[in-house]
């Protein structure tokens, strides 16, 4: 018997909607989001600054609540989990670049990167975050704390942490604000060499131009709406 092999969304929200009081009135930040990613997608979330893209992604995983609306991610409708479940699922499917890098700041860049491995307990964590700093260019920098390292560096070790568990969706909100055009398209082709090695579905916030043309696909938000998918 032939099985279906249609791919289903690895992330799908329907009428996603998240509203704040303030005050005597209610402010909507995002207004009926209907998206959907598929597997091995690279997609940018793009508009203007206070458009809602970081709110959207904060949303898509999890880490803060909708006014009304669904988020189902790899079929899992997450708002119907408590949020020690939602937290679980992070941890198996999901990888998270900042773009203030949110490292730890007393662990060093190898712990840095063992973390998510432990907290997933996979074995052999040490060997697995030494051979992702090497492979992001920084195996003289194991043992240096975030302080001791250049933004650039910084932003190494955050990919290298995120990629750690081989996320089915990586999550970036964006990776390269922080850093210089040189040092940012570094940061890019790093992202895109390890999404096509590992097969990682991304979802981008961004400005960077650059790193938007890089996507199979922009979703642009205006005023808290979705413009186009």
């Amino acid at each position: 018997m032939v099985k279906n092999c249609v791919n289903k969304p690895i992330l799908r929200t329907e009428a996603l909607t998240k509203q704040v009081n303030t005050g005597d009135d209610t402010l909507t930040i995002l207004q009926d989001i209907n998206m959907a990613v598929n597997p091995g997608e690279a997609v940018a979330i793009v508009g203007a600054s206070g458009s809602g893209k970081s709110t959207l992604l904060g949303l898509l995983a999890g880490l803060d609540t909708p006014t009304s609306g669904k988020v189902h991610l790899d079929d899992t409708d997450i708002f119907m989990l408590d949020e020690d479940s939602r937290a679980a699922l992070r941890g198996k499917i999901l990888g998270f670049v900042f773009q203030s890098f949110q490292l730890l700041p007393a662990l060093t860049a190898l712990e840095n990167v063992m973390l998510p491995l432990e907290l997933s307990g996979i074995s052999g964590a040490e060997t697995v975050a030494r051979k992702l700093l090497q492979r992001v260019g920084l195996e003289m920098r194991l043992q240096h704390y975030p302080k001791q390292l250049s933004g650039g560096e910084q932003q190494r070790v955050a990919i290298a942490r995120a990629f750690a568990i081989r996320p089915k969706l990586l999550l970036a909100d964006e990776p390269t604000g922080n850093l210089d055009s040189a040092t940012g398209k570094q940061i890019i082709e790093l992202m895109f060499e390890l999404n096509h090695e590992q097969g990682t579905t991304l979802v981008l916030v961004t400005h960077d131009e650059q790193l938007s043309r890089r996507c199979s696909r922009r979703i642009r938000l205006v005023d808290g709406m979705l413009a186009s998918s």
